[in-house]
């Protein structure tokens, strides 16, 4: 069941208010990023919870062991569903985030769907993208992780190549047929990642910056639901 995560990288309280009333009852799932969290902290984080929704604290946690643990804990506290963590971070650091209990659900990001193989050749010479993801993926899932951030291009070869691991994909760079890519380079359609039955995708400037949000979301529901109408959970 695929399920729409949407991305409120605004910069106002006022804009996320309006954002929430308008997809409430459509949209359950919210992505709290860098750019709003920066901005309103804990407030932003709040305001979803009081609209009935689920916040996916997307802070991409990249430091020492202690530290990020630390960080989820935190995250904990504020009632989050879901944290990303850089698998860069390696093994232990990894281990120390999925030890902490009770904690939100880790997400896993793997290499930002803004990269291309030549952006992987600069930092590993030697590594082609697709091994990249794939061991990091890896790491993720042994280490306890509950969720492998990826582009959605990803997802077929991870489950062939990982197929005694029970993944579960949180999916961004997408973009609705015809739509504008913006700076994502490794995109997919809403249609084609529910016919892949990934589990979320998140969407964000698709809909946040549509003249009409609501409409956006539904039309995108729509392709999923064409897509796969027996897999699709709207919210």
């Amino acid at each position: 069941m695929t399920q729409v995560i949407v991305a409120l990288d605004v910069d106002t309280i006022l804009k996320e208010e309006e954002l929430l009333k308008s997809l409430k009852g459509t949209i359950t799932h919210f992505k709290v990023g860098l750019k709003l969290f920066t901005a309103h902290g804990k407030r932003a984080v709040d305001l979803v919870h009081q609209s009935g929704g689920k916040v996916f604290l997307d802070l991409k946690f990249l430091d020492i062991p202690q530290t990020v643990a630390d960080a989820v804990r935190e995250a904990q506290r504020l009632g989050v569903d879901a944290v990303s963590v850089h698998l860069w971070g390696g093994t232990e650091m990894i281990k120390a985030a999925t030890q902490v209990q009770p904690r939100p659900r880790i997400w896993g990001v793997t290499v930002l769907t803004s990269m291309v193989g030549k952006d992987v050749k600069v930092l590993h010479p030697h590594a082609t993208l697709a091994t990249l993801v794939k061991n990091l993926a890896k790491m993720g899932w042994v280490n306890g992780i509950d969720g492998t951030i990826c582009s959605g291009q990803e997802v077929a070869d991870l489950r062939k190549s990982l197929s005694h691991l029970d993944m579960r994909f949180v999916v961004p760079g997408i973009r609705p047929a015809g739509g504008a890519a913006h700076d994502q380079r490794r995109t997919m359609t809403p249609g084609e990642a529910a016919k892949l039955g990934i589990d979320y995708i998140v969407v964000g400037r698709p809909i946040t910056m549509a003249p009409n949000p609501l409409k956006a979301a539904h039309d995108i529901l729509r392709e999923m639901q064409a897509a796969a109408p027996s897999s699709l959970e709207a919210t």
